[in-house]
């Protein structure tokens, strides 16, 4: 009975990052919710996953991604799923009341969906979630100047897609 008070624990603690994370990454809020959902009913079913797991948010989301992943490939090829889900509108950031700030979430949110999954997936754990370039390629395993290469990358199209929108309404 110990083991339920500290799932919920972990569910509280990590399944809005997760959530946020996924939904960037996926670009749709079934296929995220589902993900999320079976990443802990995977742990709830083998709760001994967890034993050693020195950091649970970097172990939690290399079990989302890695589930994510598997959605993508399921959908078709990465490179086609990145093209539909690219289209997609879904936005991952809270709506204001500035229409500025709406146009800039908006250009924002499709600016991440024109960006290949795998840079994605490091943009938002190095800018949502805060996590360190060691924490990001434990979490995506992937080695660390990969981790670092995709963030400079993804940050650089941000930029110049970005960059109109930046000097229009400065």
């Amino acid at each position: 009975m110990s083991a339920l008070p500290n799932f919920e624990r972990l569910y509280d603690d990590h399944a809005q990052a997760l959530f946020a994370f996924l939904l960037n990454l996926l670009r749709n809020e079934a296929d995220t919710r589902d993900v999320l959902q079976e990443t802990f009913i995977k742990l709830a079913h083998r709760p001994e996953l967890l034993n050693g797991v020195r950091e649970e948010r970097s172990f939690l989301l290399r079990l989302a991604h890695n589930r994510a992943i598997d959605v993508m490939r399921r959908q078709g090829t990465r490179e086609r799923n990145y093209e539909e889900l690219a289209g997609e509108m879904e936005s991952v950031f809270a709506e204001g009341n500035n229409p500025d700030e709406q146009i800039f979430r908006q250009k924002l949110s499709e600016a991440l969906g024109e960006l290949p999954p795998d840079q994605r997936a490091v943009v938002h754990l190095k800018l949502w979630e805060g996590l360190t370039f060691e924490q990001i390629a434990e979490a995506l395993e992937i080695p660390n100047n990969t981790a670092a290469s995709r963030y400079r990358y993804g940050l650089d199209k941000l930029r110049e897609r970005l960059r109109p929108i930046y000097e229009e309404i400065k």
